[in-house]
């Protein structure tokens, strides 16, 4: 079965076939948040060879940046997966004008920046790890390919790692919008021919994605609608709480040892 999908999980789960040599899933549940961990060890698969983590919440109402439980569980997966010192680079890919791909960027705008105050943070004993943010809006705008630009910002920064935010695709309808996904292994979105694929290869560093699905085919689940696109009723909602979210998680991911309360007071 040819499923179109950014979710890791939607691709290994019971209905959909045998788990494949190298994959490995792991199901756990805390509270109403339920938590999927994929490792793929070998390539040639559906998806690239890596970590995945995917947290699912019961309904659209609990992804909300004053679910505590939720942002901690998702900066605890994400800390995960980084390197523990050095400089990151924060980027919102997406096009901030167009509500469906503007998770990214309007992430971005939530992320707290502290190139500059790293370091005075350090002689006062905050301890703050250094961040630098950027949102390059859609390469047509620009004129420069996302890579191209992300590759001028490696070799300037020297990051020891980079996050991208972006919107995600699922297949299954009753995720959108309720669902963040993890990964370690760069952005690499389900299309060959994206624009938007980012990896270590790539750039010489790790690049994580952190993601919540906002968008599905339709031809999943009606038939005769073939090429056609869809999100839930709730879209704009979900950009604002998702954004929120996952700003508050790469945060707490980032600086752990400040509160989400501080980290929101300060990232505003």
């Amino acid at each position: 079965m040819n499923i179109y999908t950014d979710m890791a999980d939607e691709l290994f789960r019971p209905g959909r076939g045998t788990v494949p040599p190298g994959v490995q899933v792991r199901t756990a549940s805390s509270g109403p948040i339920r938590l999927t961990r994929v490792q793929i060890t070998r390539q040639g698969l559906a998806r690239p060879a890596g970590r995945y983590s995917t947290l699912e919440t019961p309904s659209l109402a609990a992804l909300d940046r004053r679910d505590e439980r939720l942002i901690s569980a998702a900066a605890a997966e994400l800390r995960a997966m980084l390197p523990t010192v050095g400089l990151v680079l924060v980027v919102g890919v997406g096009n901030r004008r167009v509500t469906v791909d503007a998770l990214g960027p309007r992430t971005a705008a939530g992320v707290l920046v502290t190139r500059g105050l790293a370091a005075d943070a350090r002689a006062d004993g905050l301890g703050l790890r250094e961040v630098v943010c950027v949102s390059p809006g859609a390469s047509g705008a620009t004129g420069i390919p996302l890579a191209q630009l992300l590759a001028g910002l490696v070799r300037t920064l020297k990051p020891a790692a980079i996050v991208c935010v972006d919107s995600l695709c699922t297949s299954d309808p009753a995720r959108l919008g309720r669902t963040i996904q993890i990964s370690d292994t760069g952005l690499s979105p389900a299309r060959p021919d994206s624009g938007r694929c980012i990896t270590r290869a790539m750039l010489g560093v790790p690049v994580l994605a952190v993601g919540v699905p906002t968008l599905m085919e339709a031809d999943e689940c009606v038939e005769g609608a073939k090429g056609l696109i869809l999100t839930c009723r709730q879209l704009d909602g979900v950009i604002r709480s998702g954004s929120e979210l996952l700003s508050a998680a790469i945060n707490k991911a980032l600086q752990p040892s400040l509160s989400i309360a501080e980290l929101c007071y300060l990232a505003n």
